[in-house]
């Protein structure tokens, strides 16, 4: 526990009394990245259950500046932040140093404010572009997004008789920022701590562009005991669903390795969000993971 605390720190960034549901794993995320990239930053969020939950006027949990904007224009904004610092610097001939870190939800990231965060990796920003990924729009009633798990149940795409849930597979929006040419893309999870802030350290060392997704389990729209967050994105890891890696400059390194991945019947049927798969549909699920972990080397 020492060691841990050294690591860590003691100070919180992200102070306690938000107003997220127990269990948050948005919130676990924002307190540890605020850790991780510490007092000298500057942090954009958009529109959701992060936004909603840290500023209910007039209070606010964020202890270092904190920018709330539209849902369609974090990576612009945290652009424009970071050519400003720039031009501030050339203006007072002085060196300016400051981490411009976007934390944003995936239906920010995924859906709406892709054509900003494509537009911001290909001009180069020096900005920490983290999506904090519960698979779905929670703030506003749990429609799907494009990171939305096959077959899973939200009020956008209820299963029945002619419907499985959500019909197609989720977005892999790490190998896309890879496809970008970001020098730094990496995924984590709110329940390997160490794991998520060595990698958000390595990401704002990078010169340039760098993306992190970090899985933040949900327990209202996943449909889960709000004692479990922790141990659900441990079942993420293990079965496979969610492999802990990171590609820098192109090559591969998974960091988190499991000797024996767990099924993934195991991960689904702890979520209410899946409880009318069949043994059909998560055998399909099972491919599914099976190939997407031998593409990254894992057994």
């Amino acid at each position: 526990m020492t060691k841990l605390v050294e690591f860590l720190g003691r100070e919180e960034l992200f102070a306690p009394g938000h107003r997220g549901c127990a269990g948050c794993g948005d919130a676990m995320a924002a307190r540890l990245v605020c850790k991780a990239i510490g007092k000298n930053s500057i942090v954009v969020t958009p529109t959701g259950c992060l936004e909603v939950i840290s500023s209910p006027y007039p209070e606010t949990c964020w202890r270092i500046p904190w920018i709330h904007v539209a849902f369609e224009n974090t990576a612009a904004v945290a652009s424009g932040i970071e050519v400003g610092i720039k031009a501030l610097a050339r203006k007072k001939r002085a060196k300016i140093e400051a981490n411009v870190v976007a934390l944003a939800g995936d239906g920010g990231t995924y859906d709406i404010g892709f054509q900003a965060l494509s537009g911001m990796v290909e001009r180069r920003h020096n900005v920490l572009y983290i999506c904090c990924n519960n698979s779905a729009y929670m703030n506003t009633g749990i429609q799907r997004s494009s990171a939305t798990p096959y077959g899973a149940w939200t009020t956008t795409t209820p299963p029945g008789r002619v419907s499985i849930g959500k019909r197609t597979w989720e977005k892999d929006l790490p190998a896309i920022m890879v496809a970008h040419g970001v020098d730094y893309v990496a995924t984590a999870c709110i329940s390997y701590p160490l794991d998520l802030v060595e990698k958000v350290r390595k990401g704002l060392k990078t010169e340039g562009p760098a993306y992190i997704d970090i899985l933040a389990p949900c327990p209202t729209g996943w449909r889960f005991d709000s004692s479990l967050t922790v141990a659900m994105g441990k079942l993420a890891v293990e079965t496979g669903y969610y492999p802990l890696y990171e590609v820098v400059n192109g090559e591969v390194r998974v960091t988190v390795k499991v000797p024996k991945r767990k099924p993934v019947s195991e991960f689904l049927k702890a979520q209410g969000r899946f409880r009318h798969l069949t043994d059909k549909d998560i055998a399909v699920f099972q491919r599914f993971v099976d190939e997407r972990c031998k593409r990254l080397g894992i057994p």
